[in-house]
């Protein structure tokens, strides 16, 4: 990789974290700069402002992160009761990058920037979207091959699973435990395997 393109990436990594745990809003490119050892000169050849790298940070490391480790295992899947499960009982219980008092990248970012800048709403439409579409994809193909109840409505399951996650998500920032999230995912269970043809 060229340093100029490893520099990039590397901004766009800790910009990313600092997002994560800090919000946007309170993220300044000194910030930024201070934390990767990058020269301001180095930041702005890169990004001409901070809403560039901002945008840049959700279609280059948010989207591409979440296309390989969840779109496509969902479009690949065989058993998306089971596979929806596994993904949820992941994010909230075993990836160590996602912190319970951080919440949800993208759902933070929402919260926080759809209301007030129409191209962050429109990247995090984008991001959403293609997971939510994944899923109705995975829960169509299975009922397809008869695993899923042919009753059921796809889009509807998957914006009432992706609500429930962010929900839960924020609900997790209040606790010092994860027994929300063992709630969140028993009762998911419980729904999920209310799709499975008998």
């Amino acid at each position: 990789m060229k340093k100029s393109l490893s520099t990039r990436l590397s901004i766009l990594q800790k910009s990313f974290e600092l997002i994560y745990t800090h919000g946007y809003k309170a993220t300044s490119i000194d910030t930024i700069i201070a934390t990767t050892n990058v020269t301001k000169g180095a930041f702005f050849y890169h990004f001409k402002n901070k809403e560039e790298m901002g945008l840049a940070v959700i279609n280059e490391i948010m989207y591409p992160l979440m296309h390989d480790d969840f779109v496509k295992p969902l479009l690949a899947s065989k058993d998306p009761v089971n596979d929806i499960y596994k993904m949820m009982h992941y994010l909230l219980l075993e990836n160590e990058f996602l912190l319970k008092k951080y919440g949800c990248p993208a759902g933070n970012l929402t919260q926080e920037m759809s209301p007030v800048n129409l191209h962050f709403s429109e990247a995090l439409s984008k991001l959403t979207a293609e997971l939510k579409d994944a899923m109705q994809t995975s829960l169509k193909n299975g009922k397809q091959s008869g695993v899923i109840k042919p009753e059921i409505n796809e889009e509807q399951v998957a914006l009432f699973v992706l609500s429930g996650y962010w929900g839960i998500r924020n609900f997790g920032k209040l606790s010092e435990n994860n027994d929300f999230y063992v709630v969140y995912l028993q009762e998911l269970n419980l729904y999920l395997n209310n799709l499975k043809k008998n």
